[in-house]
This record gives C-alpha cells, structure tokens and sequence, in this order.
C-alpha cells in the first residue's frame, strides 16, 4: 500500500493484461482522509482494446502509516461527468461565498 496520496493508483494488471490503466489524477484533498479523482480506462478484452475514459472518486483513510481505500464512486460516462459539473456550477453559482 502507499504512503504518500502521490503513490496511489488504480492501475491493476491480471497476468500480463492491464485490465485498468491510470490516465490522470487530481488529488482533491489531503491528510488523515485523502480523496482522489481518477481518469481511467478499463481493458476490453473482446476487443482487444482499452474502452472509453471513465472517472472515479476514491476516499483513502490513513491508518498505520498505509492509505486503505474506504469508498468510491464511479462515473461510467462522460455525459454523467457533465450532469455532476453542470450541477455542480449552478449550485456554486446560486450560494453566497462565504
């Protein structure tokens, strides 16, 4: 297990496949708690390809020095990403900073 919010991945190989490859990743939040979003791609094996991007919201908790994940929250599209930004920017945009 990682360390450090830096070290974490999603990038996860069977054998000699890369069944999820790791694109990017912003880490949202750091601490005892981290959050990350991950872009990715999962391997089709019927078509011997990497499938459309998809996104995933990962919480860590530090526990002994190690990250463990504790919960995720997967984006299976990109018109799912844009509804979350769209809504996202209307709240933002209706609330008073502060």
């Amino acid at each position: 297990m990682a360390s450090k919010p830096e070290e974490l991945t999603i990038n996860y190989t069977d054998g000699d496949v890369q069944t999820v490859k790791e694109l990017d990743k912003v880490i949202l939040s750091k601490g005892a708690w981290t959050t990350i979003l991950f872009r990715y791609q999962d391997w089709d094996a019927r078509k011997q390809e990497y499938g459309p991007e998809k996104f995933t919201i990962r919480r860590y908790q530090k526990r002994d020095g190690e990250y463990q994940q504790r919960s995720k929250f997967n984006i299976s599209s990109r018109e799912q990403a844009k509804n979350i930004i769209a809504a996202l920017q209307q709240w933002l945009d209706e609330a008073p900073e502060g």
